[in-house]
């Protein structure tokens, strides 16, 4: 096992593991035990009791932090012609749609989402075995296939954000950086929380919390008590 750094364990020091945390004691500690150079990143970690193996478990959906991600999101529109102008406008840092498909044909996924229309999304499949894995592929269920393209691209600069339940029946989300402070961090970790509350499957039976983490980058993990939050 790996010794811990001096600011490692300064970090464990301040947290109580017996302590089952609220979402603003959590979100004040998770800044005083980050300790790494960069602007770390805030994540919230919540375990649903569903199976995500049965297609009346699977919790997926979108939320817009009110606070944002703290996060430059590199937005693609893939669109036609008549759309590029609203795109450009809504903020997209990249727009077109027969170029960026060769591109993506040749490799290129530097971007974080890909926002396009109905009439496209042909186009698309043929490209789902480089952005399937990736999390890139578009999808009406997280309003990234549509035609208000300019809203979906204001959205997500905003801070829209997708999130699905893993094999493992866990929610993992990025939800802001260590520079916020205390207050927004608490108030994007609610809105998550609240979400997936009100998303909670009808064949879901038995406890639905059944726990959730915040943590930081390289920082331990901070339990919340998920009955505070039901």
């Amino acid at each position: 096992m790996a010794k811990l750094t001096k600011k490692q364990k300064d970090a464990h020091a301040k947290l109580d593991k017996n302590k089952l945390y609220s979402i603003d004691e959590a979100s004040a500690l998770v800044k005083e035990i980050t300790n790494v150079k960069f602007d770390a990143s805030i994540d919230l970690a919540v375990r649903l009791g569903v199976d995500p193996r049965k297609a009346n478990q699977m919790v997926r959906g979108v939320v817009t932090l009110p606070h944002g991600t703290g996060k430059d999101v590199k937005v693609l529109a893939l669109v036609t012609p008549d759309k590029e102008a609203e795109a450009t406008e809504a903020g997209a840092d990249f727009v077109g749609l027969d170029e960026y498909l060769e591109k993506i044909k040749g490799g290129w996924t530097d971007v974080d989402v890909i926002i396009t229309m109905p009439s496209v999304m042909g186009k698309l499949g043929p490209l789902g075995r480089i952005l399937g894995p990736r999390g890139l592929m578009p999808n009406p269920k997280t309003g990234t296939v549509t035609m208000d393209v300019a809203k979906a691209v204001s959205d997500v600069k905003a801070g829209k954000i997708d999130f699905k339940v893993d094999k493992t029946g866990i929610v993992h989300a990025a939800i802001g950086k260590a520079s916020f402070s205390a207050d927004k961090i608490a108030g994007n970790a609610r809105e998550l929380i609240d979400t997936l509350v009100k998303m909670k499957p009808s064949a879901s039976k038995g406890v639905y919390m059944r726990s959730i983490y915040l943590s930081s980058t390289m920082s331990p993990s901070i339990q919340l008590d998920p009955k505070a939050v039901q």
